[in-house]
């Protein structure tokens, strides 16, 4: 009861703006439009945020330790800062709307990322995980920002909405990596330490990317959605409720299954992915080769959104979500049997494990928005991104101690054959229980 106050109280405070677009249908087409723009805005600057980042963090702690025995601690306390700041986005977003939401998210990445120069500049090693684990929440609000562009989006578009976020983070996640040199220099021409520079990069993209949300994302998209749907169930109160609790029960395997599908597919990839590099090194392949594997891998998750959303759309969730595992398991597959010195098998491999996770993330995130309420949406979402972040670092420890104790291959295979585990799911998620009303 709580929420729904909160919720209303902050409906009220922008009831002037809001009601506009609640009385005009053409007012929402161009919200929805609008709130593409922004999003695709934010999702360029938080991608260069979160790849340029990335890319030296276990570098900056391995030369503080000087040893590489702790270099994976940087991954981890970024995950954990992804996974709470998920939670707390989607809460802030939830009571308060998108803009205030996905703002703070980015706000606070770009402090941890400061937090990241200071700390290479004292030398301070508790400030470094410190500052890692909170400039998580940048990649956190990167993912959320999704979600964002689907508020206004009705059925047919929502999956479209989201590949169109997607393809835009990959301009600033490639262009990121492709930075870490010329803001090595600049950090070194101010007397920063060389591998802190693309954090400062990152400071700059997160906060570009917050102020974005915070200045343009007017009116709020989530707030409007709550209102025409508050007014929707109004105009319905006097109808007949004899199938809501079916329509419950079908909403609800709707998470279900879109968040199944996106822990599995997440598992699969950052498990796979994750030991790529050490499987090649293993044997004999140099680290330009290894790069040029990972960045098609990298290339397939988001380059394929634009067409993946439309066919999400058009052929429908239950289709693409067979679709992903069927692509994880040909990854698996070739990954497992690819001979270890073939780079042709080894791409093949890692762009099929890339294209199967771009397949069941944007369907689950479509099958999450359809079996949501707004009022609970955000919310959901959070949590949602919470386990996917948690699954990914399941992935990656577990990929770990599977190759120690058996081989890539069996990795390999093992994934592919555990992401058919998303098929009988979907097929539940089709059966239409039987009313029992006479």
């Amino acid at each position: 009861m709580s929420h729904t106050a909160d919720d209303s109280k902050a409906l009220e405070s922008q009831h002037k703006w809001i009601q506009n677009y609640i009385d005009s249908p053409e007012n929402q087409r161009q919200l929805y439009r609008r709130t593409l723009i922004v999003v695709v805005i934010s999702q360029i600057f938080g991608g260069a945020g979160l790849a340029a980042g990335i890319t030296v963090g276990a570098l900056i702690a391995q030369d503080m330790l000087g040893t590489d025995r702790f270099a994976g601690v940087p991954t981890a306390l970024f995950t954990l800062g992804s996974a709470a700041a998920a939670y707390l986005v989607g809460r802030i977003s939830q009571r308060y709307g998108r803009r205030l939401g996905l703002a703070a998210g980015f706000l606070t990445g770009g402090i941890g990322a400061i937090g990241v120069v200071i700390s290479a500049l004292t030398n301070n090693l508790l400030l470094l995980f410190a500052s890692l684990l909170i400039y998580g929440a940048g990649s956190a609000t990167n993912l959320q920002a999704r979600y964002a562009g689907t508020d206004m989006a009705n059925t047919k578009q929502r999956a479209t909405a989201i590949s169109i976020a997607m393809v835009s983070t990959t301009f600033g996640a490639v262009a990121g990596p492709n930075l870490v040199d010329v803001m090595g220099g600049f950090a070194a021409s101010i007397g920063v330490p060389t591998l802190a520079g693309p954090f400062i990069l990152a400071a700059t993209a997160f906060i570009l990317a917050g102020l974005v949300h915070l200045v343009f994302l007017r009116p709020d998209p989530l707030l409007v959605a709550n209102g025409l749907s508050a007014m929707k169930r109004r105009g319905k109160e006097e109808l007949s409720n004899v199938n809501s609790n079916d329509s419950q029960r079908l909403e609800g395997r709707g998470i279900v299954v879109g968040t199944a599908l996106m822990i599995f597919t997440q598992m699969v990839m950052v498990g796979i992915m994750t030991m790529t590099p050490v499987h090649m090194r293993h044997h004999g392949h140099n680290l330009s080769e290894v790069g040029m594997v990972i960045s098609i891998h990298v290339a397939f998750m988001y380059l394929p959104s634009f067409v993946t959303g439309i066919l999400v759309d058009k052929i429908g969730r239950t289709a693409m979500a067979i679709a992903a595992g069927a692509t994880l398991l040909a990854a698996g597959v070739f990954a497992a049997f690819a001979p270890a010195d073939s780079m042709l098998f080894l791409i093949i491999a890692l762009a099929l494990l890339g294209l199967g996770w771009n397949f069941g993330l944007i369907c689950g995130t479509a099958l999450i928005v359809d079996a949501t309420h707004p009022s609970t949406r955000a919310k959901t979402q959070g949590t949602v991104d919470v386990l996917i972040a948690l699954a990914g670092a399941t992935g990656g420890a577990v990929s770990g101690m599977v190759v120690a104790q058996s081989s890539y291959a069996t990795l390999s295979l093992a994934g592919g054959i555990f992401s058919l585990l998303l098929i009988p799911v979907v097929l539940w998620s089709r059966y239409k229980p039987i009313s029992s009303d006479s």
